[in-house]
């Protein structure tokens, strides 16, 4: 009999396959789609088409958590391709800033419906954590410690303005499906094909963006 699974898995993205995301997940029936609960990136999702990699099945979710955060803690904070920002209850500096923003109460909200990440430990401990990491950044003079005034504000407007310009961008793309005639952006359209069991590379772009 085909029995829900507890897995960690890999996300990978087919137009931009160097972004990537690990997580882990507890299904509620036997191979019930899922693609993770992203929150800050969750515009790399929604833009471009996911494919999922199962790495290990586990028969407890302790024990799987572990395993995903050992391996987010390889890549978390230190490779820029690396889409989590969360590891192990510790919040990136960048997530903290953006907390709020970009489908951050969709994506907590689903966080405290499965009682994963910080929703899966006590207030207490969640604030001890958060403590304990701005003060080792500041000690260290990691992070936003490293940088004087002048380049903080430097690095908002720069990122403000290429946020801009990619958005921008990605407005003006546009894809059509080969069998409906259905146009949209490549993730949207993705989410559609799948949707209606069409081949996902029935596809072509009909305009360039500059």
């Amino acid at each position: 009999m085909n029995t829900p699974r507890i897995y960690t898995y890999r996300i990978s993205f087919e137009e931009v396959p160097y972004y990537y995301y690990y997580g882990v997940h507890k299904e509620k029936e036997f191979n019930e789609e899922y693609w993770g609960s992203p929150v800050t990136h969750k515009w790399c999702w929604e833009t471009y088409t996911p494919k999922k990699e199962i790495l290990e099945y586990f028969d407890d979710w302790e024990e799987a958590s572990k395993v995903e955060q050992r391996i987010i803690k390889q890549f978390y904070d230190k490779d820029k391709w690396c889409l989590n920002e969360n590891c192990a209850g510790y919040m990136s500096l960048k997530l903290r800033s953006e907390a709020g923003k970009i489908g951050g109460k969709i994506g907590s909200a689903k966080c405290k419906e499965l009682g994963i990440g910080i929703f899966g430990m006590s207030s207490e401990k969640r604030t001890e954590i958060a403590k304990k990491s701005v003060r080792q950044a500041k000690k260290n003079k990691t992070g936003i410690f490293a940088l004087t005034k002048q380049q903080v504000v430097e690095n908002a407007k720069k990122g403000a303005a290429a946020n801009k310009d990619y958005f921008l961008k990605m407005a003006k793309e546009k894809w059509k499906c080969l069998e409906t005639g259905k146009v949209s952006s490549s993730g949207a359209l993705s989410k559609y094909q799948k949707n209606r069991g069409i081949d996902t590379s029935k596809r072509v772009k009909i305009n360039t963006t500059k």
